[in-house]
């Protein structure tokens, strides 16, 4: 650890087994980040709550999201993983810096103004002050560095905003001001050629889908709308399947596709099923690495790990297996425990 560059922190709304636009977007980079940092990650049970309607899915979701993050590589013997609402600090720390918030800055955010037209009639306070609860969650961990989105810079920049007004008008350098690390990766389109892909619109293609399933998710794919015929040359730069061949094909093979695609040599289904079998053989490991995991499979615990005490400490906690047998006395652990 005393290698690294410093501490970062990010966390995901549990939303269950994680899709291709999940690992592309942001697990893929979770993992690289390892390599390089003390790394801090969190399932954000509370900011789920804002929209969330399926109360009852919420700890199944956060276990499938644990276990196919642990499957894709994040280390738990080096990386903190742990759910939000385990750390009852980060309630207290939001409430505090609730008081440094104008009203103003929240509703002029536009990733409220785009939930608010998403959830007309739950506009609840903890929509409103979702940013906030967000900049708790990244100055509790005094996290050096925070890789985000394009779509949640503004996010970051409000909470850099509370950090420096908590520390000016409390007269100390108390919470520390993190940085932001842009991912480059653009956003994953979905089966249906226009949405972002995401589980709530069923146009995601799962990571622990079988070989099988996943080939049968690729065939659904809509690609180049004015290739109605196998004659017609395509245009692989707005073709959805192309656009993922970058992420599992070889580059060589990338460019012979789009050569094929737009000399109509390569028609769609072939295409598909090209991307269908890289994309498999991609996710060999992370398939293999989930059924181990799931061979002793992980639930909520009712322990609590503590916060960090100090400048460069870690969270005590852990996700690990709880052996009731033990105790877990006083909650001091963040466990999981055995489903039986």
């Amino acid at each position: 650890m005393a290698n690294k560059k410093g501490r970062v922190f990010s966390g995901a709304r549990p939303t269950g087994r994680q899709h291709l636009g999940n690992y592309l977007g942001a697990v893929k980079n979770y993992v690289s980040l390892q390599e390089e940092y003390d790394c801090v990650y969190c399932i954000v049970d509370l900011h789920a709550l804002t929209t969330l309607e399926d109360f009852h899915l919420l700890k199944e979701n956060t276990a499938e999201m644990a276990l196919d993050w642990l499957a894709a590589g994040i280390r738990p013997e080096e990386s903190i993983l742990f759910v939000q609402s385990h750390v009852p600090q980060v309630t207290e720390l939001h409430t505090i810096l609730s008081m440094f918030t104008p009203l103003g800055k929240l509703t002029d955010l536009p990733t409220f103004k785009e939930k608010a037209r998403m959830h007309p009639h739950n506009i609840n306070y903890g929509l409103v002050g979702y940013p906030v609860l967000m900049a708790a969650d990244i100055a509790l961990y005094k996290a050096d560095v925070v890789p985000v989105g394009i779509d949640q810079e503004s996010h970051l920049e409000f909470t850099r905003e509370i950090v420096r007004s908590f520390n000016y008008k409390t007269g100390k350098q108390v919470l520390v001001e993190p940085q932001m690390k842009t991912t480059n990766y653009p956003k994953v389109i979905g089966t249906d050629g226009v949405q972002k892909m995401s589980k709530s619109l069923n146009n995601q293609i799962e990571l622990a889908l079988s070989d099988a399933e996943t080939a049968a998710r690729v065939m659904t794919m809509v690609t180049d709308p004015q290739r109605t015929h196998r004659n017609i040359p395509g245009r692989p730069e707005v073709c959805n399947v192309f656009t993922l061949h970058h992420s599992f094909t070889p580059a060589a093979n990338v460019e012979r596709i789009a050569a094929e695609c737009r000399s109509a040599k390569l028609g769609c289904v072939d295409d598909k099923k090209c991307l269908a079998a890289n994309i498999n053989k991609n996710l060999v490991e992370f398939r293999e690495n989930a059924r181990r995991w799931r061979k002793t499979r992980i639930t909520y615990g009712t322990c609590s790990p503590t916060a960090p005490s100090a400048r460069g400490s870690s969270p005590t906690g852990r996700w690990t297996k709880c052996d009731r047998r033990s105790g877990c006395r006083k909650g001091r652990r963040s466990t999981m425990d055995h489903r039986r």
